[in-house]
Protein backbone atom coordinates (compact mmCIF):
# COMPACT_ATOMS: atom_id res chain seq x y z
CA UNK A 1 0.00 0.00 0.00
CA UNK A 2 1.67 3.57 -0.82
CA UNK A 3 2.22 5.99 1.46
CA UNK A 4 -0.83 8.26 2.25
CA UNK A 5 0.45 12.07 1.27
CA UNK A 6 -0.13 14.98 3.09
CA UNK A 7 -3.29 16.64 2.07
CA UNK A 8 -5.32 19.66 2.71
CA UNK A 9 -8.54 19.54 3.87
CA UNK A 10 -9.91 21.92 0.75
CA UNK A 11 -7.53 18.97 -1.35
CA UNK A 12 -9.03 15.95 0.01
CA UNK A 13 -12.69 16.96 -0.68
CA UNK A 14 -11.57 18.08 -4.57
CA UNK A 15 -10.17 14.21 -4.63
CA UNK A 16 -13.66 13.48 -2.75
CA UNK A 17 -15.96 15.20 -4.73
CA UNK A 18 -14.27 13.85 -8.05
CA UNK A 19 -15.75 9.96 -6.61
CA UNK A 20 -19.16 11.32 -6.58
CA UNK A 21 -19.47 12.67 -3.08
CA UNK A 22 -21.13 16.19 -3.10
CA UNK A 23 -20.71 19.42 -0.26
CA UNK A 24 -24.01 19.08 1.57
CA UNK A 25 -23.28 21.44 3.83
CA UNK A 26 -20.24 23.47 6.48
CA UNK A 27 -20.48 24.14 9.84
CA UNK A 28 -17.87 25.69 11.51
CA UNK A 29 -14.27 24.74 10.24
CA UNK A 30 -15.53 21.20 9.10
CA UNK A 31 -17.39 20.42 5.45
CA UNK A 32 -19.90 17.67 5.57
CA UNK A 33 -19.98 15.79 2.27
CA UNK A 34 -22.40 13.54 1.19
CA UNK A 35 -23.49 10.64 -1.91
CA UNK A 36 -26.42 9.45 -3.29
CA UNK A 37 -27.27 6.43 -2.11
CA UNK A 38 -25.08 6.29 0.44
CA UNK A 39 -26.09 6.00 4.45
CA UNK A 40 -22.41 7.92 5.43
CA UNK A 41 -21.71 11.48 5.41
CA UNK A 42 -17.93 13.05 5.23
CA UNK A 43 -17.02 15.51 7.75
CA UNK A 44 -13.56 16.93 6.32
CA UNK A 45 -11.81 19.62 8.46
CA UNK A 46 -10.86 22.67 6.52
CA UNK A 47 -7.23 22.51 7.86
CA UNK A 48 -4.00 23.10 6.04
CA UNK A 49 -3.00 19.50 6.98
CA UNK A 50 -4.77 16.39 7.75
CA UNK A 51 -3.33 13.79 10.12
CA UNK A 52 -2.68 10.79 8.11
CA UNK A 53 -4.66 8.35 10.14
CA UNK A 54 -7.96 10.80 10.03
CA UNK A 55 -7.29 10.47 5.98
CA UNK A 56 -7.34 7.54 6.23
CA UNK A 57 -10.68 6.87 8.12
CA UNK A 58 -11.93 9.09 5.76
CA UNK A 59 -10.62 6.93 2.55
CA UNK A 60 -12.43 3.98 4.08
CA UNK A 61 -15.55 5.42 5.21
CA UNK A 62 -15.91 6.77 1.30
CA UNK A 63 -15.57 3.08 0.35
CA UNK A 64 -12.25 3.69 -1.55
CA UNK A 65 -8.61 2.55 -1.49
CA UNK A 66 -5.76 4.57 -0.79
CA UNK A 67 -4.30 3.91 -4.56
CA UNK A 68 -7.70 5.36 -5.34
CA UNK A 69 -7.65 8.08 -3.67
CA UNK A 70 -4.07 9.04 -4.83
CA UNK A 71 -5.43 9.16 -8.39
CA UNK A 72 -8.42 11.24 -7.46
CA UNK A 73 -6.05 13.66 -5.52
CA UNK A 74 -3.83 13.82 -9.40
CA UNK A 75 -6.85 14.53 -11.37
CA UNK A 76 -7.50 11.15 -13.40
Amino acid sequence: MPRLPVVSGREAVTAFERAGWHVKRRKGSHIILTKPGSLASLSVPDHRELDRGLLHKLIRKAELTVEEFIELLRGK
